[in-house]
């Protein structure tokens, strides 16, 4: 036996990497795959209006619906969503040549080397669409659609894509390319160049090197959908590029992209436990009131919270019902039927529940249209009980305790970050009710 050769350790398992060529041959044929895809008449996100718009908008960002992709190849959609780390880079290559395309006929100028357009999707996910709660190993390498409520985000913060150095020995420039865990593929070492080959200095020209935006937000699962007397479970998401800032503490979303695990500092041989995230594509905000609203970005939407479908039969209820002139004591009765009496506590309630007019004076005063309600009593008058009727009936409602907790638990509280140790605001149950109701207890 060669003394060079490297000995197999006791139950290892020997493999060989796929041919390299290989590779690349299917990565060609993906992409000519997409770009018939994208190239097809009655695809909305293919249309020249659309990257002409992106392209204008400086957002490189197209999203794709997977219903058109279904309608396209339905066993193309599915391998989408079972390995998307092997078909999103060739769709990427695809909508950038289209793009670049796009760019010809609007007469926009582009830089050849650095326009990349980013793809998201939207659309019907099946199985796939899951809370934080229903995230699972065999989730993990797979494009999920996730809903939650934002709960916590860290600084915008730039992140190196490539960096250009120069050596003033030998007047030449150097220039690497950085990939991490985060970056989407395979990442590399990402260590500092401060000398060439040879051992002359190099010096960092940072006008020249290339970053994009940086943020890591949490979202939690919603207080109404999470098991009764469980915790609600949230999960890590990574915004690069134009979706950064796009949403805000409080905001309902429901983010679309890959779920991955990452190595760090807790994982050891011992634990092998890694830390998962999810490496966002396409942002959807639930509500006018959240930043998407008045920030335009292709990879980000907006909706409505809580919509709740009628059927033609309650549309003809709200009207009999608006008719009558017991309609006030008729909802004060129907709220917490089971609970007898407590008929001005009920009414009190269903105002609280019903709101007001918000009002804006010229002055620039806001008078709100909301009221609030204290309910004091002896113990066992079921306080508690008409709060739980209100947490089911109100579209947006979240139930917090006020034993032990002072004013800035409730609005907001002081924490420091995993990754960067600084020192952020993480929202309270006041935030996270935004245009809600709070209940405490």
């Amino acid at each position: 036996m060669d003394s060079t050769a490297m000995s197999m350790p006791a139950g290892a398992i020997q493999f060989t990497l796929p041919d390299t060529s290989l590779a690349e041959d299917q990565l060609l044929e993906r992409q000519r795959r997409w770009l018939e895809f994208l190239n097809r008449d009655n695809n909305v996100n293919a249309d020249a209006t659309e990257l002409e718009r992106i392209i204008l908008n400086d957002k490189p960002r197209l999203v794709v619906s997977m219903d058109h992709i279904r309608e396209f190849d339905a066993e193309l959609a599915e391998q989408l969503m079972a390995e998307p780390a092997e078909f999103i880079p060739g769709l990427e290559a695809a909508a950038t040549e289209a793009g670049r395309a796009a760019a010809v006929r609007a007469g926009v100028a582009l830089d050849a080397g650095q326009f990349r357009v980013a793809v998201g999707f939207s659309g019907a996910f099946g199985t796939h669409h899951v809370t934080p709660r229903g995230l699972r190993a065999r989730q993990l390498g797979r494009l999920v659609c996730v809903e939650g409520i934002v709960t916590r985000c860290s600084l915008v913060r730039p992140k190196v894509e490539r960096s250009v150095h120069y050596a003033a020995a030998t007047r030449t420039f150097f220039a690497k390319t950085y990939r991490d865990q985060s970056s989407g593929g395979t990442g590399f070492s990402s260590a500092y160049p401060t000398a060439d080959d040879k051992g002359h200095a190099l010096t960092t020209e940072f006008g020249l090197s290339r970053y994009t935006d940086h943020q890591t937000i949490n979202i939690q699962e919603m207080p109404e959908r999470a098991p009764p007397g469980q915790l609600p479970r949230g999960v890590d998401v990574v915004l690069d590029g134009d979706l950064v800032d796009a949403v805000k503490p409080g905001d309902r979303v429901a983010i679309v992209g890959v779920y991955r695990a990452l190595g760090g500092k807790a994982t050891t041989a011992a634990a092998a436990i890694f830390r998962t995230v999810l490496m966002a594509g396409a942002v959807r905000v639930f509500g006018a009131g959240s930043l998407a609203a008045t920030k335009p970005s292709s990879g980000v939407s907006s909706g409505i919270p809580g919509a709740m479908a009628l059927t033609e039969g309650d549309i003809t209820n709200i009207h009999a019902i608006a008719k009558r002139t017991d309609a006030f004591e008729l909802l004060a009765q129907s709220l917490a039927p089971s609970i007898c009496g407590h008929a001005e506590i009920k009414r009190a309630v269903l105002l609280q529940q019903l709101g007001g007019v918000e009002k804006n004076l010229e002055n620039g005063t806001h008078i709100r249209g909301d009221v609030n309600v204290l309910m004091v009593g002896d113990p066992s008058t079921a306080k508690s009980q008409l709060l739980r009727y209100v947490l089911r009936i109100a579209p947006l409602a979240i139930a917090t305790t006020g034993r032990g907790s002072s004013g800035v638990g409730l609005t907001a509280a002081v924490v420091a970050d995993k990754d960067s140790g600084e020192r952020r605001l993480e929202a309270g149950a006041m935030v996270l009710a935004d245009r809600g109701v709070v209940c405490i207890d």
